[in-house]
């Protein structure tokens, strides 16, 4: 019916057979921005926030999120990951946020960044809500992915 990967030939979805398919190093960088305003900003870096430290916090969650990947995402392999690091970046009104994740797997590994930028975007959100309703999201995006046959991608943004 199609030459869609995670699409059968009767439609139906399924989980893709990576079992013949030869482990191999992958590595995968996402981030995110998280807009929250000058003031929880300088309420992050004087230490007055209502729910103590804020980047540490997150930082676990986005490793679980990473680690847990394939629970929220449907079709999506489990994988034994080997490295996941979370970086934050406060700028004057918002956040960078930066998430790598490595695996030696016969599948990718950006499903499992990009889940953990968003995981600590969400969290820094829950974090902060106290002091401002009005935070949002953004460009939660791959900036980069080596390894596997589709070979090696940087984003134009990547730096």
């Amino acid at each position: 019916m199609t030459d869609l990967t995670h699409i059968d030939d009767e439609g139906h979805a399924r989980m893709v057979d990576v079992g013949d398919k030869q482990p191999t190093r992958r590595r995968a960088v996402a981030r995110a921005t998280l807009v929250v305003g000058a003031r929880v900003v300088a309420a992050i870096e004087a230490g007055e926030t209502p729910k103590g430290n804020v980047y540490e916090t997150a930082r676990i969650a986005a490793i679980l999120g990473a680690k847990r990947t394939s629970d929220l995402i449907p079709l999506c392999h489990p994988l034994p990951l080997d490295h996941v690091e979370v970086d934050f970046t406060p700028a004057s009104d918002r956040i960078e946020i930066e998430a790598s994740a490595a695996t030696r797997s016969p599948t990718g590994v950006e499903m499992e960044a990009l889940t953990a930028c968003a995981v600590a975007g969400l969290t820094l959100y829950d974090m902060l809500k106290a002091l401002s309703k009005e935070m949002h999201l953004d460009n939660l995006h791959l900036v980069a992915k080596s390894g596997g046959r589709s070979g090696d991608y940087r984003a134009a943004d990547a730096g």
